[in-house]
């Protein structure tokens, strides 16, 4: 690697550290109901989501209303509409006679429901109190040099990217573009892009230009197939040395599997599960780290090497190493006492990747 973390690691780390410590924020408000709270008695609002949630559907709405197809064309890439509906975030009304449809429709009217419009409210002012937290501890210059180098690549781009990272699909893969420009500004009118969009931004091209080469997802690619061997690792071991939860582990597993990349087996003398690579398995593994080589290479040739030099800078001052002991990412990142995650094992990275899945759209995939 030309660094200890690649230019993709780097943008998650930060993008994801980024997320968390908005999610935390937001959790303090003690208005979204979650499993460590418990569903009995009075549900005191919606069910807790994570910024994904936000960036692709809520900032989006008003009480008038916004069809499917419109709510897709601003956010520019789809959401999970049966989960915010689920979830007590939103109302769907059918265009059609016959009343909703089990799949909404592009005509089929998505209004925020009433404890939706407050979690729109609470979630408005977020992302800047935490990019104000960033500047006092990282510094104000620092955070600026990192601005302008995610601008300088931002700007080139077209504006079809949304203003955060989509819900994977199946494979863990990124959708592809709507090829919609929605008509107005990048950052849904705002003056200023907010930071996430920025790191969002940037490193959605990245990916999307990474699966456009490569049979396997940046995710799958960053996250798993990264810390395996051919002589195995514990299953129970790849939350904390990856970064992301079970249930998305559990995903990139069967996807290695179903391909024939890696295996599952017992540890000698022991009932510990491992998790090898096989022959093929490793071959990928050593394509995935060509193809960030191949890609980063290209950035530099595309953006001019000073813009990319630039962004790692920026980048490595934010993020250092990205481990628990020497980031200072990691200084933010303390749960709220009674919040979800202080019940959790605290892992040993971020993901290189973030794994935003159906499931809340949480950065590791919770």
């Amino acid at each position: 690697m030309k660094d200890a973390l690649p230019l993709s690691a780097l943008l998650s780390h930060a993008l994801v550290a980024f997320t968390i410590e908005c999610d935390n924020e937001v959790e303090r408000h003690k208005f979204h109901t979650t499993t460590r709270q418990g569903v009995a008695g009075r549900v005191r609002g919606p069910w807790l989501v994570s910024m994904a949630m936000w960036s692709n559907c809520l900032r989006f709405l008003d009480s008038d209303g916004v069809t499917v197809q419109e709510l897709e064309r601003r956010a520019r890439t789809k959401t999970n509409l049966a989960g915010m509906l689920r979830w007590g975030y939103i109302t769907i009304e059918s265009s059609s006679a016959r009343g909703r449809a089990v799949k909404p429709r592009p005509s089929d009217i998505v209004r925020p429901t009433a404890a939706g419009a407050r979690s729109r409210e609470i979630w408005r002012p977020v992302p800047g109190i935490i990019e104000e937290r960033w500047r006092e501890r990282f510094g104000a210059k620092q955070i600026e040099a990192l601005r302008q180098a995610l601008q300088a690549i931002v700007d080139p781009i077209a504006d079809n990217l949304p203003d955060g990272m989509p819900i994977l699909r199946y494979a863990l893969v990124n959708p592809p573009l709507q090829n919609k420009n929605r008509g107005q500004s990048t950052g849904n009118g705002e003056s200023v892009i907010e930071l996430p969009t920025l790191l969002s931004k940037v490193l959605l091209a990245f990916a999307l230009e990474f699966e456009r080469a490569s049979e396997l997802s940046l995710a799958i690619c960053a996250d798993l197939l990264r810390v395996l061997n051919e002589e195995g690792v514990r299953l129970r071991d790849l939350p904390k040395l990856t970064g992301v939860s079970k249930e998305a582990i559990r995903m990139a597993m069967g996807i290695l599997r179903k391909r024939h990349l890696g295996m599952l087996g017992t540890e000698a003398g022991s009932k510990n599960k491992l998790v090898r690579l096989t022959a093929k398995g490793a071959d990928a593994q050593k394509e995935y780290r060509r193809l960030l080589h191949l890609l980063e290479d290209r950035w530099e040739a595309r953006y001019r090497k000073a813009a990319i030099d630039a962004l790692r800078n920026a980048l490595r001052e934010i993020v250092g190493d990205g481990s628990h002991e020497s980031s200072r990412l990691w200084e933010g990142l303390e749960p709220p006492p009674e919040g979800w995650r202080a019940s959790l094992p605290q892992p040993e990275t971020l993901p290189h990747f973030p794994m935003v899945l159906h499931r809340g759209g949480y950065p590791d995939g919770s």
